[in-house]
């Protein structure tokens, strides 16, 4: 069954976090056999060439692999390793390079992690984004920033909350960089989630989800997503949702789940 027929948003899944056991290409044709787009982490890890041969669509990407938004020699380093992979992304044809306020090591703890942002750090910030966007120009490609939760998964990443990367991305408002809107994060770290999508949708590029607690697909937890699905169609936003959780048991049965909840 197509994604197009039943569902008023294109519909993509995270590779990553699905089908553990398989190979990563094996995932990627799986989803598309299914009329899913794909969701990939960072690219090093993967075989591209094997990737470029599922003629997959790859919805998005982790569209650096180094560096912050917040001082010089971090924004240098992450513009030079946007650049690499937007090279990358081309290749795949990704739709979405996906940015974070910070590089984020092993378990998405930060890299360097930042307890207090400052006036300095977010005009920082404004100024390498707008540096993104001129590479986003020369390249030709989309970047997202996403917003992360910090109590639970991401603490002391900066810019994490969603009213942060809304701030951000409205302040540079170019169709170059849009917001890679995670509704998993903001559940747990600022709730009120429909408001919030009306108060981003003129800069969403992607929406992702999870249910909370546990991050898992749609109906493991306290989240009305069939209401989330039926306020995004009735404010007018036709872009994709990605599903961004671990299945709680077979993945097969998790994105059917995800599919019946944005099926309207």
């Amino acid at each position: 069954m197509s994604n197009s027929i039943s569902s008023p948003f294109p519909l993509a899944a995270c590779a990553e976090m699905l089908w553990r056991d398989r190979p990563i290409e094996w995932r990627a044709s799986r989803l598309k056999e299914q009329g899913f787009g794909v969701g990939l982490w960072n690219w090093p890890e993967h075989d591209i060439r094997k990737m470029e041969a599922t003629g997959a669509t790859f919805t998005i990407m982790n569209g650096y692999l180094t560096g912050r938004l917040t001082d010089d020699e971090g924004a240098d380093e992450l513009l030079r390793t946007a650049r690499q992979t937007a090279e990358v992304g081309k290749r795949l044809g990704v739709q979405r390079l996906n940015l974070h306020g910070t590089g984020l090591g092993d378990r998405g703890l930060p890299v360097q992690p930042i307890e207090v942002v400052t006036g300095a750090m977010w005009m920082k910030a404004r100024d390498t984004l707008r540096r993104i966007v001129d590479l986003a120009e020369d390249e030709n490609v989309v970047f997202t920033l996403e917003n992360l939760n910090l109590p639970v998964d991401h603490p002391g990443v900066p810019f994490g909350r969603a009213e942060d990367t809304m701030a951000l991305v409205s302040s540079i408002d170019h169709p170059r960089l849009r917001l890679n809107l995670d509704l998993y994060h903001a559940q747990i770290g600022e709730g009120n989630l429909i408001e919030l999508c009306r108060k981003c949708l003129p800069w969403i590029g992607e929406i992702q989800v999870a249910d909370v607690p546990g991050r898992c697909e749609p109906g493991t937890g306290e989240v009305n997503w069939k209401g989330v699905a039926k306020a995004l169609k009735a404010m007018g936003y036709a872009g994709p949702v990605g599903l961004e959780a671990w299945a709680a048991g077979d993945s097969d049965a998790a994105l059917e789940a995800f599919r019946s909840a944005f099926t309207l």
